[in-house]
């Protein structure tokens, strides 16, 4: 009687055990079911739209927003994740004000680097998170930028093994300006050079790469090459998605011109 009665409250033990399991169980799938591909798929090109209204600091907002709320940390989307860390990068230089921009920038930086660990033979996450980190490392060269150098030119560096003409070759763009902006630091500009005139290689049309290139020119003191690129630059016809970033390249182009010729638009009359 007393075994029959140890095995009873035994049962009753494991019942007790197993009730709140079989619930956390089902809730838990619960919690990380997929999200309804029309959904998926209608936040993804809504977001696209937006983003390429990013003139309007609003809409860029908007298109950050939309995927923030398709992000699930148990169940993550490649293509949110790499794309939230790309829309936060622009958000972040469009911002301007660096207390709020930092924030993006990290933001941006961690949904790089989980889709870069969702599918590691794909170029997007690893270009996004070394960006986003480029410009937290720029904002604090003393607490971020000294003990980020080697994770960014690492990210870089996969980005060219795996596409080197991604995103306009941009991956040699950020390793040149690293050497130029790193030169206190064992940065070298020549190296730097190198890098630059690789990327125009893959993407001369890249208006970022030729206003870097220019000044790296100046500052190994190629002068003529400098100009060269510059009055190129100026010539360059945008690209139809990025006509914003180039005119902010060419506003540095003829910045630098003026700076380095003081040139106007009274001598030139």
């Amino acid at each position: 009687m007393e075994k029959q009665n140890l095995y009873i409250l035994i049962t009753f033990v494991i019942t007790l055990w197993l009730l709140p399991s079989c619930a956390s169980r089902v809730e838990t799938e619960a919690a990380v079911a997929e999200i309804d591909p029309a959904v998926l798929a209608k936040g993804l090109s809504d977001s696209e739209n937006l983003f390429k209204q990013r003139a309007d600091v609003d809409k860029l907002r908007e298109a950050v927003d939309i995927l923030k709320k398709l992000r699930n940390p148990d169940r993550r989307n490649y293509e949110v994740e790499w794309k939230f860390a790309k829309y936060n990068y622009f958000l972040g230089k469009q911002i301007g004000v660096e207390s709020e921009s930092e924030d993006v920038f990290e933001t941006g930086r961690d949904a790089g680097r989980i889709a870069s660990r969702i599918e590691p033979e794909r170029p997007d996450g690893y270009f996004w998170y070394a960006a986003n980190l480029g410009e937290l490392a720029q904002q604090s060269p003393i607490t971020v930028g000294l003990k980020s150098v080697d994770d960014i030119r690492a990210a870089m560096n996969k980005v060219i093994e795996i596409q080197p003409d991604y995103q306009g070759a941009s991956a040699y763009d950020a390793l040149g300006q690293l050497e130029l902006k790193t030169r206190l630091t064992g940065g070298k500009v020549e190296k730097g050079v190198e890098l630059l005139e690789k990327g125009m290689a893959v993407a001369n049309d890249n208006s970022n790469i030729r206003l870097h290139l220019a000044e790296a020119y100046f500052a190994v003191h190629k002068d003529a090459q400098a100009k060269k690129q510059l009055d190129d630059l100026l010539k360059l016809k945008p690209h139809p998605d990025y006509a914003m970033e180039h005119a902010r390249a060419l506003d540095e182009a003829k910045k630098l011109l003026e700076k380095k010729y003081k040139t106007s638009s009274c001598d030139q009359c």
